[in-house]
């Protein structure tokens, strides 16, 4: 009983922390875009400073899809409880 109710806590709590991670990874991605197009636009940066900017995010980008198809592998992502965690952590975190 209790190795079943594990089976299921477990891929729900990793849902639910991948949720909140995503959506506070494109908050964050979103802001910052905001910032960019903000100071552009009053002139504190210059438009090519804005695009090496967004080149180098581009950069670490890459490597960060790099990294994540490695994890990927370790994340129960078809598995029903953690699709359920993944749209509440989305939702409320």
């Amino acid at each position: 009983m209790l190795g079943e109710v594990l089976a299921l806590l477990g891929p729900f709590i990793v849902g639910f922390l991948v949720g909140v991670l995503a959506k506070r990874l494109l908050s964050a991605a979103v802001a910052l875009l905001a910032l960019f197009v903000a100071l552009a636009a009053l002139g504190y940066i210059s438009p090519q400073q804005v695009t090496a900017i967004l080149q180098q995010l581009g950069y670490a980008a890459k490597d960060a899809v790099y990294y994540a198809t490695k994890v990927k592998d370790a994340v129960p992502y078809s598995s029903l409880a953690f699709l359920l965690g993944l749209a509440l952590g989305l939702w409320k975190g």
